[in-house]
């Protein structure tokens, strides 16, 4: 047992504790200027669900991962399949999506069951992804594997969380030498992709074009309304300040008016006032409260304490003596990171506004908990993966 506590990654333990406290903090000072009570109390729920995520944490770290992956990847991920088409046919509808079953969100727990089945097929040497003549077959067999849940996703309709998962699942590909010349046409295609809906949301919404333009060019754009408004805001961010500008003109002010140290834990005057939107300041704009009542100080306080989740999450990944470990880790880590980044900088007006919440710190059940597990698988790569864990757990023939 000493020697595994000794393999535990106390620095990434202790940062995603503070980080729960910072989120309780937040989410406790949000609440406070909801006009229903059952908001002022949400801070008492995040906790209990910070325990059973806990819980869930310790028992995932101390499990050998190659165990859970070999055995419950595949299970997991088609149970998340199932639940995802489930959401569709009986979920509940909020804000504009049909996200939910019952309590929790299953694309929440489809984002780690898909990194957890790609970090295993990607590194059996049972799949021909590095032979020359199946390369293609291999590659395009994770390709399905992703994309499955991923259109099931977009349909509740939830882009953010669809998107979130590339990042992390490119990383799992590339670093497993999965056929990277189509890893490349792939992102490539993607790239041009997005640039072209870019450039046509930029022609079809500029101040001066015609309704019958802007309907001609829109008509071949893959966008919801409400998701063309958003891209909107983002390119042209001062054009409709008080309609669907307003929320990131609010975000704004609200981050730069905490100065260097912030106005007080409770007495952000954007939030309490009003002027942030209360739909989302406990989840999604959540970083605006923190940054006005702690300034750029407890900003970057915050930021330094992601660095210290992700940070040894790629040193673990870089430890790891398997394919599996490796590849499950750095999915992990990445899947994190892509939180934690766009949902600042959505924050920030340097990415368009996405329904994604920042890890610990927003409000949401599902996302807590599945963070939290998340974390523990790392910490269970920290613990049998690494090059001490080897002489005591021999690992598997499995190539990266």
């Amino acid at each position: 047992m000493l020697s595994k506590l000794s393999r535990f990654s106390w620095t990434m333990f202790a940062a995603t504790l503070l980080l729960i406290a910072c989120g309780t903090i937040a989410i406790k000072s949000a609440g406070a200027a909801r006009a229903d009570a059952v908001f002022h109390t949400m801070w008492k729920s995040n906790l209990w669900t910070a325990a059973v995520g806990l819980a869930l944490y310790f028992a995932l770290a101390f499990a050998d991962y190659r165990k859970i992956v070999k055995w419950c990847a595949m299970p997991a991920y088609v149970v998340a399949v199932a639940m995802l088409a489930a959401v569709l046919a009986f979920g509940t509808s909020r804000f504009g999506g049909r996200r939910w079953l019952w309590f929790f969100q299953p694309s929440e727990v489809a984002k780690l069951c898909v990194i957890a089945l790609v970090a295993r097929l990607a590194s059996s040497s049972r799949l021909p992804l590095g032979l020359v003549k199946e390369r293609f077959s291999g590659f395009a067999l994770l390709s399905l594997v992703v994309a499955l849940p991923i259109a099931l996703i977009l349909l509740e309709p939830d882009l953010g969380t669809a998107l979130v998962l590339v990042p992390a699942v490119v990383m799992v590909f590339f670093t497993g030498g999965v056929w990277r010349t189509g890893l490349v046409a792939l992102l490539s295609a993607g790239a041009v992709s997005v640039a072209l809906v870019l450039g046509a949301v930029h022609e079809a919404e500029k101040p001066g074009v015609a309704p019958e333009r802007r309907e001609a060019i829109l008509r071949f754009v893959p966008l919801r309304e409400h998701q063309v408004r958003r891209v909107k805001v983002f390119l042209f961010p001062d054009e409709d300040i008080h309609d669907s500008g307003y929320t990131l003109r609010q975000a704004k002010i609200s981050i730069g008016s905490g100065g260097l140290s912030g106005k007080g834990i409770g007495k952000g005057e954007s939030n309490h006032l009003k002027y942030l939107p209360q739909a989302i300041s406990m989840n999604d704009f959540i970083f605006c409260v923190w940054a006005e009542e702690t300034g750029f100080i407890g900003s970057a306080a915050l930021i330094a304490l992601f660095a210290l989740v992700i940070l040894p999450g790629v040193f673990v990944a870089y430890r790891a003596e398997d394919g599996t470990g490796r590849l499950l880790a750095l999915g992990l880590t990445t899947l994190f990171f892509a939180h934690v980044f766009i949902n600042i900088a959505m924050s920030l007006g340097l990415v368009p506004i996405t329904g994604l919440p920042l890890p610990f710190i927003s409000s949401g059940r599902t996302f807590l908990v599945t963070m939290m597990a998340s974390l523990g698988m790392v910490q269970s790569v920290s613990i049998y993966g690494g090059s001490s864990a080897v002489q005591e757990y021999p690992q598997n023939n499995e190539r990266t």
